[in-house]
């Protein structure tokens, strides 16, 4: 549901002047208070709506009205609470403005990513600009340029008090120009509010005694207890320009310092074991394990109160268990180096249960799951999970009744297993990193967390795809029928470089022809999908996937042509410009990713973790690959004989 609050728009003439700035930070610092108001109540058990926000913009769809928007998704049977929620919240903010607290916050987190963009002004990509020009040439959006921009506003933010901000949320926001738009599930046993009773609940709302917000702040440390700490040990040169450090407590530590961002350090934590090492009977915890986790929050803060804390910081951490792997990622800046090794050190150290949290991820699971069963999309992955996977106990799709067979008790119990011992950990960090500053917080913190324990093994989860030739053709009523089709073919493949440069090389050369032969020629579709990949955990196999979407009365000739386009390829091999213009995108890309920090850190973790070299003669193996290599391959894969087909066919 949307609630626009409408006013007038800033003529494009009053946008090249101080005041249109000012204007602008206002209206930023009111999206972002909003922002936090909206996420506490949403964490709420009781909460009516599963998601909401409110900021300044155009109206809608025209250009030449502006209104304070809002939106909010609410839970099943719950459209008019929300409405009311999202009316009166608009309403506080209105009549009362906002916390000098929730100010010094918001200002602090505007300030951070503005020395963050001045930081990086040097890494600019091409696109930004773009976007940067065709706002200026289209609405007339000032460019002052980075290096102005930051001084300026770092000259006037200081300044501008929160009553400014107020200020202009008071004289934007209209107490009757108001405007509701809602899009709603047609569901049997589910009735609406019409245009009286909305209208009716609005005026109810304006007349509440609204009371001011009140912000609660902790002023408790992020860590409550300083760990001992331990020390660096042994240091050696390891791959690819990274330096291993073997710290006291069994940890292991991989530095590489760039200058490819001024303001950037990326880390990640990588063990192996994962959810293969639990029973099936766990599987609905553990698809849930890392939200339910991430939701709780860290220590003695909540999630909503972590934000509070971190503001001004730029410094996130997420843990993850995946199926064969557990681990955290994150990233910071140099200034927050410290905060990302604290947010590291409380994951491994002090996840937390929280009652409401938790009720309130049960009770936004629900009525996601609950709107989900209405789209056909949810009966096609299902359908697909089901053919992929033949019912594996692993593979489920949740559903609104799954949700309460969630223990999150027992959640927390995995996860501490998980995390009970960080010298089974490799820990990498890749960035503008200064190792005088670096090494002694890292032997603070992850020389700080527990050890001991065995180094654990990957374990076959036996979560393959079906063999054989499998089809499944099976209709869904739609109010505008389609076809959707997937075609997946699986089998055994050696993992290593070259075939790994041979799968990416299919994928993108069938983008190519199935682009020319069925999207442009037979222009049945507005696009076929492919993707390939190759897997080495916790076995050597190889997945060739092609999607596409078209008419109903097509997806039987489409479908035959997408086959015989493949088996072409595989019997004649694909054509020599073609492996020449993807080779020449791969060769560029190559040297992009040699500038970016993530593609530094997905080598390191693949040599250490899985013994993988993605690096070395990447360009002679590439350029030595042939169209009769790519023939082999893919012929390789095909004549095993496993097909997958799965269709929807949309009927009226």
């Amino acid at each position: 549901v949307y609630l626009f609050a409408k006013h007038e728009a800033i003529p494009n003439e009053a946008k090249g002047d101080m005041q249109y700035l000012i204007l602008d930070y206002a209206k930023q610092m009111f999206a972002q208070m909003m922002h936090g108001r909206m996420n506490e109540l949403a964490m709420q058990p009781d909460a009516p709506f599963v998601e909401g926000f409110v900021n300044d913009g155009e109206y809608f769809l025209a250009k030449t009205k502006g209104a304070i928007n809002g939106a909010i998704i609410p839970k099943e049977g719950k459209m008019k609470e929300s409405v009311a929620v999202l009316y009166r919240e608009m309403l506080r903010a209105k009549r009362h403005g906002f916390t000098e607290s929730e100010y010094v916050r918001a200002r602090a987190e505007y300030l951070t990513q503005l020395e963050s963009a001045y930081n990086e002004r040097a890494k600019v990509k091409s696109q930004r600009f773009c976007k940067e020009y065709v706002r200026h040439f289209i609405d007339n959006e000032p460019i002052p340029g980075i290096e102005n921009e930051y001084a300026l506003m770092n000259q006037l933010a200081p300044n501008l008090p929160v009553e400014l901000v107020n200020q202009v949320v008071a004289s934007l926001m209209s107490d009757s120009n108001l405007v509701v738009m809602a899009m709603l599930p047609e569901k049997e046993g589910l009735t609406y509010p019409n245009d009286a009773e909305v209208a009716q609940l609005l005026a109810a709302v304006a007349a509440e005694d609204i009371t001011a917000y009140e912000d609660k702040v902790s002023n408790e440390p992020l860590i409550a207890e300083e760990p001992a700490g331990g020390k660096v040990v042994k240091v050696k040169e390891v791959a690819f320009g990274y330096k291993q450090l073997t710290l006291s407590n069994g940890a292991t530590v991989y530095l590489k310092s760039t200058d490819f961002k001024a303001d950037q350090i990326m880390m990640r934590a990588v063990s192996k074991g994962g959810q293969a090492l639990y029973d099936e009977s766990e599987a609905i915890n553990l698809s849930q394990l890392t939200d339910v986790i991430e939701n709780n929050g860290i220590g003695n803060f909540n999630t909503t109160d972590l934000q509070k804390v971190l503001a001004g910081k730029k410094a996130n951490v997420t843990p993850y268990i995946d199926m064969y792997r557990e681990g955290v990622v994150g990233n910071s800046t140099p200034k927050d180096f410290e905060t990302l090794m604290q947010l590291t050190y409380l994951q491994f150290t002090a996840p937390r249960l929280d009652d409401e949290a938790f009720a309130s991820y049960k009770s936004k699971m629900k009525a996601m799951l609950e709107n989900q069963e209405l789209d056909p999309q949810t009966a096609l992955g299902d359908t697909l999970v089901k053919e992929f996977y033949n019912n594996h106990p692993r593979a489920i799709n949740m559903k609104a009744a799954d949700v309460d067979k969630i223990d999150d008790a027992r959640i927390l119990e995995i996860y501490k297993e998980r995390f009970a011992n960080a010298g089974d950990f490799s820990f990498f960090f890749t960035g503008a990193i200064d190792e005088a500053v670096a090494i002694p917080l890292i032997e603070k913190y992850i020389g700080g967390l527990p050890t001991g324990g065995k180094k654990e093994k990957y374990v076959d989860a036996k979560l393959d795809f079906q063999k054989g030739q499998i089809k499944n053709v099976f209709d869904k009523q739609m109010a505008t029928p389609s076809a959707t089709v997937y075609l997946v073919y699986t089998g055994k493949a050696k993992y290593n470089l070259k075939n790994n440069l041979m799968m990416s090389l299919t994928k993108q050369i069938l983008d190519i022809i199935y682009t020319e032969e069925i999207r442009e020629k037979e222009g049945g579709t507005y696009g076929v999908g492919t993707s390939g990949t190759l897997n080495n955990v916790p076995k050597e196999s190889a997945r060739l996937l092609v999607m596409f979407q078209t008419a109903p009365e097509l997806r039987e000739k489409l479908t035959g042509m997408a086959i015989d386009l493949l088996n072409k390829f595989a019997e004649e091999g694909p054509r020599q410009q073609d492996l020449d213009k993807v080779r020449e995108y791969m060769l560029k890309k190559y040297a992009e990713n040699q500038k970016e920090n993530a593609y530094w850190g997905n080598q390191i973790q693949n040599y250490v973790i899985d013994g993988f070299d993605g690096y070395k003669d990447y360009e002679k193996i590439l350029n030595s690959i042939t169209t009769d290599d790519l023939k082999k391959f893919a012929k390789s894969l095909l004549k095993q004989g496993n097909q997958i087909e799965v269709s929807m066919v949309g009927v009226k």
